[in-house]
């Protein structure tokens, strides 16, 4: 049975690409298989009134297909328009929805519609286009994911299908067995030390008809780049907010993927600022970051682990001033959206086959706990939470805080510390200058070395002051200009105790 497809929008705005979208979809050999599309025109004629009617479409539809442009439609008492209202009863009604937006300028639209397409965008992912041409083969890809994500179609994993022109002489024997003595030390991998190269591709599904796949050359191969050529990860340092030349430190890192992981992971960590404290409360002094190494890892491994390698698009690990980028040419699974990943979900690894030898040597956790533990570190370290976006890519982005590396190791503390010292003897340098004699401000500095008084010798006669161990010789006019200070005898005991 043909799952059919209410195609939804704004009638005059996008009355030729809805025609042409549905003759597409009837036009293709695949997708006419499974789906059947029909406009609100193809309904039969009717009484009933229009609201009721175009709701009842939806609710009759297997799946909810919206075109939002720039008009919003005619708004009922309720003051919505038919899209809005199909929209949120598809969405009541838990349909599968696709919504895709033309142009991506979002301020020419009607105010009404610009809140609708930010609501969709807060719910699940939205696609953009400009013209059929490629507002097409957009809808073909999305439908295409239902079907697979809907059991209806099955396609085997990127990263299981074999390399092509590769062979086992191409892995690197010393790198897998690197990775079984971590994988047996870390997760109890269960094949033996001395297990044969091919036992241990064999045990980890990263052979095909004894050939290896993508999955073992990304892995363990001696030369990833050959045959992988955009698997590699572009690392670039900005001191401004922005992207511009010239950069003043970038490298492209090439190997496999435990190697690009933990070469774009020094990368950044060679750039953030570092605090090393004091023995003060152990014999180890902390060592601190500006941002827990641990989220760097996770945002740079969830990348490389995620990402999507049929594209030309090389991993981006971007440090600005003020934020840490990390870009893969990739997206999220069907059942998962951007607000899911900052809640306990389900592991769905993009790349399965990859993902379990990351997993055996705790490069990854599984049970999808990646993003929400980046989340948690971030917060316990006094920083913003990680921002999730999807653009032509997926892109995690981690707040800097430079100074929370200096806090973390207690240099604040120890700093206030000093200064407090500081002051105190300032103090009694004061109280020792006008035992039996009579200075204004300026007589002080000269006699404290200064040009002229700072600001800490103000804060050092206000403390005085206050405490009562000198006085004015003017009370009356606190800032007469022939104001000037002497010892009381409150003071002088103390000068006296403290000699």
């Amino acid at each position: 049975m043909k799952t059919k497809i209410f195609i939804s929008s704004v009638q005059k705005e996008f009355e030729e690409e809805r025609k042409a979208l549905k003759a597409y979809i009837q036009g293709d050999a695949l997708l006419s298989r499974f789906f059947e599309a029909f406009l609100f025109e193809d309904l039969p004629a009717s009484d009933r009134r229009a609201k009721a009617f175009f709701l009842d479409a939806v609710r009759r539809s297997g799946l909810y297909l919206a075109l939002l442009g720039n008009q919003y439609g005619v708004k009922d008492s309720s003051g919505l328009s038919p899209t809005h209202h199909e929209f949120n009863e598809a969405t009541r009604l838990g349909k599968p929805r696709l919504i895709f937006v033309k142009g991506a300028d979002d301020k020419v639209r009607d105010s009404k519609m610009r809140a609708l397409v930010s609501a969709v965008g807060k719910q699940l992912i939205r696609r953009r286009f400009t013209s059929s041409a490629d507002l097409n083969p957009a809808v073909y890809a999305s439908l295409v994911d239902y079907l697979e994500s809907s059991g209806l179609l099955r396609f085997g994993p990127f990263d299981a299908a074999i390399c092509k022109d590769a062979a086992i002489k191409d892995l690197s024997v010393s790198k897998i067995r690197r990775f079984v003595a971590t994988a047996r030390e870390t997760r109890g991998f269960p094949l033996p030390a001395n297990a044969s190269t091919k036992q241990i591709l064999t045990h980890l599904n990263l052979l095909h008809n004894n050939m290896p796949t993508h999955a073992a050359i990304l892995l363990f191969g001696h030369k990833p780049q050959r045959f992988l050529i955009s698997s590699e990860i572009k690392c670039a340092h900005f001191h401004g907010t922005e992207v511009q030349k010239p950069i003043p430190s970038y490298q492209v890192y090439k190997g496999t993927t435990f190697e690009l992981v933990d070469q774009a992971v020094n990368f950044v960590l060679s750039k953030i600022n570092l605090a090393v404290g004091t023995r003060e409360h152990s014999t180890q002094a902390p060592v601190e970051y500006e941002m827990p190494p641990e989220v760097v890892r996770e945002a740079i491994v969830n990348a490389v682990a995620h990402r999507d390698y049929t594209s030309n698009g090389s991993v981006q690990v971007m440090l600005f001033s003020d934020r840490l980028e990390v870009w893969n040419p990739g997206t999220l699974p069907p059942s998962l959206t951007l607000e899911k990943l900052r809640h306990p979900h389900g592991s769905v690894p993009g790349n399965p086959l990859l993902a379990e030898p990351l997993y055996l040597t705790k490069y990854i956790e599984r049970m999808g706990t990646g993003t929400g533990d980046m989340i948690a570190r971030c917060r316990k370290a006094g920083l913003k939470e990680p921002q999730f976006t999807l653009t032509d890519g997926f892109v995690i982005t981690l707040r800097r805080k430079p100074a929370r590396a200096f806090e973390a190791v207690g240099g604040k503390r120890q700093l206030e510390s000093r200064l407090e010292s500081r002051l105190e003897l300032l103090d009694d340098r004061v109280l020792v200058i006008l035992n039996g004699k009579t200075f204004g401000k300026n007589e002080l500095a000269k006699s404290l070395g200064q040009k002229q008084a700072s600001g800490t010798l103000h804060a050092s006669i206000r403390t005085l002051l206050k405490k009562g161990w000198i006085t004015r010789t003017i009370p009356g006019k606190p800032n007469s200009r022939l104001q000037k200070y002497k010892l009381t005898a409150k003071g002088r005991v103390w000068l006296d105790r403290k000699k």
